[in-house]
């Protein structure tokens, strides 16, 4: 029965997403029953796709990546994939209608990590981010607002931002990978080897702003969906506030977390705000 290979492409991609980010997957269990597999779905997707571009260096990654944006054409065209994560993927596709323009500026994107180490201009910059981080925040609006297409429009803008926030925040955190072990720099005009506090200043000023723009947008998000994502923005708030206190050279040599039980802490205020009729 396809029914329970379906499930069987459920578990696949929550595994995928409880494997990779406890932070994520945390969040994901905030939104409502009704869509937390749709948002594994997408989660599970936009994971696979990043893996072969940034971890599977003994093999042939642009090889790779040709089959699975092959695979992932055909699952959508053909509505199944014996790839479990692509099957998912479609299945939540067609249910709410995703725009293909969006999935297909996502690899785009992820194509770019394949050759490209250095974003030069404002230009290249903004085109990975949207590719790379707004359209994944647009997939999963979708979701939360149920197709809605008014909703969707009205939230559009907040959206981008908030996933804008949270990309950012990935690349300010991750600047001793991305530079030592991937050879990759995405802020313009930042000389890494060099990075000092007015450059890293500059960076957390133009976030903050995204989060600020983004904030608006939850405020407004259906109650499925609310909790969820406030508590993704809580704890990346939280991240920033830490690389804002981080000395930059430290930045450079260290990967800054915040601890399991810093997690639970932000996911009690998150509930009480959220209760409490805050957000």
């Amino acid at each position: 029965m396809k029914a329970i290979f379906d499930l069987v492409s459920h578990t696949c991609s929550k595994t995928v997403t409880q494997s990779y980010s406890t932070s994520f997957s945390m969040a994901t269990k905030m939104l409502s029953d009704s869509i937390r597999q749709d948002i594994y779905n997408i989660y599970g997707f936009v994971r696979l796709a990043d893996e072969i571009v940034d971890t599977f260096h003994d093999y042939n990654k642009e090889e790779l990546f040709d089959n699975f944006e092959k695979d992932m054409y055909n699952a959508i065209s053909y509505k199944i994939s014996l790839n479990p994560i692509l099957n998912s993927f479609q299945e939540t596709v067609h249910k709410y209608n995703i725009d293909p323009e969006l999935y297909e500026a996502f690899m785009k994107s992820m194509r770019m990590d394949l050759y490209k180490t250095v974003y030069k201009t404002e230009k290249e910059y903004q085109e990975y981010i949207y590719g790379s981080a707004d359209v994944v925040g647009l997939m999963c609006l979708k979701v939360f607002v149920n197709g809605d297409e008014a909703k969707y429009q009205d939230l559009k803008s907040s959206a981008m931002h908030l996933g804008s926030a949270f990309q950012k925040v990935n690349f300010l955190r991750d600047l001793k990978a991305d530079y030592e072990d991937l050879n990759r720099t995405y802020f313009p005009d930042t000389d890494l080897t060099k990075l000092d506090e007015t450059s890293k200043l500059r960076i957390i000023e133009e976030i903050e702003n995204d989060f600020n723009k983004g904030l608006d947008g939850i405020m407004k998000l259906p109650i499925e969906a609310k909790f969820g994502v406030y508590t993704a923005y809580i704890y990346y708030k939280k991240l920033l506030n830490k690389l804002k206190n981080t000395p930059s050279l430290e930045i450079k040599n260290t990967r800054i977390r915040v601890p399991n039980y810093q997690k639970f802490g932000l996911l009690a205020k998150s509930y009480f705000d959220y209760r409490f009729n805050m957000i």
